[in-house]
């Protein structure tokens, strides 16, 4: 059966909180919301005030980890001081999962590149959780959505040298393209297979750079904002968003299309859903 892909066109905070009740998911608390930071000097990340109010409807506690390339969140201390900066400590609970080691290890066994995910030992003390990403390009991954939170996103900054290295950390910038992308598809079945049950997916399509809120000097969006998308499904709603993209008449989507083909961002959906973390097949319904 095709997965349900909700869809608005509207870009506003109450919006966000519509399509998740379309999910008709209650996640139990704790609830742990992952979504990205932003590192210093990036313009297009989601601010705090416009997901205040998601945040707020699950009576969640923002969740990060450390990167694991220089910038002003490769370190704890460093960390820290920019979520105090960016304002996501002023109205949420913040809790930066590897702030302190040592990491917990998820087993994969039917990892295709890797067979062990490290992530920020902080999320076993959740229930469940709310992935909450900003859909736009990535330097290395083509695109960032809903599948490089899981991964990416959740590890630890060991982890993620794990995954950028196809499991070898010093490997970390010289892997193998296509082993990079199929190791975070490996770890993005780790962490869903944790919640099971108790996860849902929310991706906005706004700000939409090819760079992406880890860069800190990122370019600046080019293509009009599309709206946002709820699943329960995180490969159907990745792929649904390229789709959304394809589908564009806007003159900067070509910009966009090449960040992602040539990375072969793609090829992480493809993984996911050979592993089984959800499925290509999908059904749009639109909500406007």
């Amino acid at each position: 059966m095709a997965s349900i892909v909700y869809f608005s066109k509207q870009i506003t905070p109450e919006r966000l909180i519509d399509l998740y009740e379309k999910l008709g998911v209650s996640l139990p608390s704790p609830v742990a919301v992952k979504l990205h930071s932003g590192e210093e000097g990036n313009q297009n990340y989601l601010r705090p005030e416009f997901l205040r109010p998601m945040i707020e409807h699950v009576d969640g506690t923002v969740v990060e980890c450390n990167t694991a390339y220089d910038g002003e969140r490769n370190t704890t201390q460093k960390h820290l001081r920019t979520i105090k900066r960016h304002g996501w400590n002023d109205h949420f609970r913040f809790d930066l999962m590897d702030a302190e080691g040592p990491d917990d290890v998820i087993e994969i066994p039917e990892g295709q590149v890797i067979q062990k995910d490290f992530v920020g030992k902080n999320m076993k003390n959740y229930r469940s959780m709310l992935v909450l990403s900003h859909f736009k390009g990535h330097p290395m991954g083509g695109y960032g959505g809903a599948l490089k939170q899981l991964s990416i996103g959740c590890a630890s900054s060991y982890g993620k040298a794990y995954i950028h290295g196809a499991g070898v950390v010093e490997e970390i910038w010289t892997s193998e393209h296509d082993r990079f992308l199929e190791s975070m598809a490996d770890a993005s079945l780790a962490v869903s297979r944790y919640f099971k049950g108790r996860i849902a997916y929310i991706n906005v399509m706004k700000n939409l750079s090819v760079d992406c809120d880890c860069c800190a000097v990122a370019e600046d969006p080019c293509m009009q904002d599309i709206g946002v998308l709820a699943s329960l499904d995180p490969v159907a709603l990745d792929r649904a968003c390229l789709d959304l993209v394809y589908a564009s008449s806007d003159p900067g989507r070509a910009h966009f299309l090449e960040r992602v083909e040539s990375r072969n961002g793609a090829h992480t959906i493809e993984a996911a859903e050979k592993i089984g973390v959800g499925s290509t097949d999908y059904t749009l319904v639109s909500i406007d």
